[in-house]
């Protein structure tokens, strides 16, 4: 009778230890999976993040060139202004002079 009561008692201690290890084979599987799972939907935010940095590198890039374009013009355009008076100018020296001339 005690060896079919330590027989029982080891059989039943041998089912709890294989369902102990079946459940923690399962859980094992489901952690990772879950992993895998984040570890993907962290990939893809990474690759938005990255293309939305690209995005507005490339638009400010873009503002940086119009700036410098409209810069440009400006300079150009102040250039100009200032060689147009300067030969105004000329031409006032020009007249002082010969008024002084004809003066003499």
């Amino acid at each position: 009778m005690k060896k079919v009561l330590i027989a029982a008692m080891a059989l039943t201690l041998s089912m709890s230890v294989m369902t102990s290890c079946r459940d923690t084979k399962d859980k094992t599987e489901e952690a990772s999976e879950e992993a895998a799972k984040s570890l993907e939907e962290a990939g893809e935010d990474l690759e938005k993040a990255a293309e939305d940095a690209s995005d507005a590198m490339k638009e400010a890039g873009e503002d940086a060139k119009e700036m410098g374009e409209k810069a440009l013009d400006s300079i150009k355009k102040a250039g100009e202004e200032t060689i147009d008076a300067a030969k105004e100018a000329g031409e006032d020296v020009k007249e002082a002079a010969k008024k002084a001339i004809d003066s003499i």
